[in-house]
C-alpha cells in the first residue's frame, strides 16, 4: 500500500475502534449487532379501499386534503361518476355495485389508458386508472403527490402511463 493510503486506513481504523469505547469488537455482546434493514422494502399494504367512502377516508388518512366535488359521466364506464379532489387536482371516481360488474369493465381499459373498449382516448395528459374494492378512479395529470397519494390508498395503477 502506498504510505499515503496506509496512513488514511489506520486513522480510519482507529476512529472507528474509538467509538467502540474498552471493549474489543470481538466481545460486544450479541444483543449490541446492529440490524441490517433490507435494501428494499415491501410497501405497506393500502389501506381497505371499498368506496369512494373508504377512499376519501383512506386518502386524508395519509395526509390529503380531499373534496366531493360535481359528477361527471364517461360514456365508456356504466355508473355515474363522482369527482374528488384531491389537493386540488380532480379525480374521477366510479362506484359500481359489487367487485364483479367493477373488474368485467376494468379489464376492457388498454394497459396504457388508450382505449376503453372500443373508445379510443385523446386524454390532454397522461391517463392514471387505480382500482380498489368495488370502485375505479382515473387521474389525468401528472401530479407526482397525488399519484403517490392514489398509490398509497388504492395500489399501483392498473393501467396508464
Amino acid at each position: 500500500m502506498k504510505p499515503f493510503a496506509s496512513r488514511i486506513f489506520l486513522l480510519a481504523t482507529v476512529y472507528v475502534l474509538s467509538g467502540c469505547g474498552a471493549q474489543s469488537p470481538t466481545s460486544m455482546p450479541e444483543t449490541a449487532v446492529p440490524q441490517v434493514e433490507p435494501l428494499a422494502t415491501v410497501p405497506a399494504a393500502p389501506p381497505n379501499v371499498e368506496d369512494q367512502a373508504s377512499l376519501i377516508a383512506g386518502l386524508q388518512s395519509v395526509g390529503a386534503d380531499v373534496e366531493a366535488g360535481d359528477s361527471v359521466i364517461q360514456d365508456f364506464f356504466t355508473p355515474e361518476g363522482k369527482i374528488i379532489k384531491i389537493n386540488g387536482a380532480d379525480v374521477q371516481v366510479f362506484e359500481y355495485k359489487n367487485a364483479d360488474a367493477m373488474e368485467s369493465e376494468a379489464s376492457q381499459v388498454a394497459p396504457d389508458g388508450s382505449s376503453v373498449g372500443t373508445s379510443m382516448m385523446m386524454w390532454v395528459d397522461a391517463p392514471h386508472f387505480f382500482k380498489a374494492g368495488r370502485i375505479i378512479a382515473l387521474y389525468i395529470g401528472s401530479n407526482e403527490m397525488v399519484l403517490a397519494l392514489l398509490e398509497k390508498t388504492m395500489g399501483m395503477q392498473f393501467a396508464g402511463r
